[in-house]
């Protein structure tokens, strides 16, 4: 699995962590969990999956209301963590990591959404985040 796939699994992780428990600290979470489960998680995607969560932190108002515009008759706090958290990461990348193509960012998250989520899931996180592509002008050619 690449660095940055990893590095996507391991962030959704902790902002799941995060979302269950607000006091919860993710930045130590994820020195202390890669060492407490013996986690084989690659410096690069460790430094990404960090990367990932500070901004989707510090954006969380901004892309809790892109999410919550885009997500047709779904209030964010009815959705499923998991469902919600993929967004949250997804969202963030369109918005703060522009060197990724948005179709790789949509891509990536689908496959969260297929390998965490729910059998409906992989559909709704895609319809979410082409909604919030297209809100923000990156446009899936790109």
């Amino acid at each position: 699995m690449g660095s940055r796939r990893t590095g996507r699994a391991y962030a959704l992780q902790l902002l799941y962590a995060r979302d269950g428990d607000p006091a919860t600290d993710v930045t130590g979470a994820a020195v202390s969990w890669a060492d407490a489960f013996d986690l084989e998680v690659e410096p690069g995607a460790q430094v990404f999956a960090r990367d990932l969560v500070a901004a989707a932190t510090e954006k969380s108002a901004e892309i809790d209301e892109l999410i919550a515009s885009a997500s047709k008759n779904w209030r964010i706090d009815r959705m499923s963590r998991v469902d919600r958290n993929i967004l949250r990461l997804g969202a963030c990348e369109l918005l703060a990591f522009r060197d990724v193509p948005t179709k790789v960012v949509i891509n990536e998250a689908v496959e969260l959404a297929k390998r965490f989520g729910t059998a409906e899931s992989s559909a709704f996180v895609n319809g979410v985040l082409d909604r919030i592509a297209s809100a923000a002008g990156r446009h899936s050619e790109d």
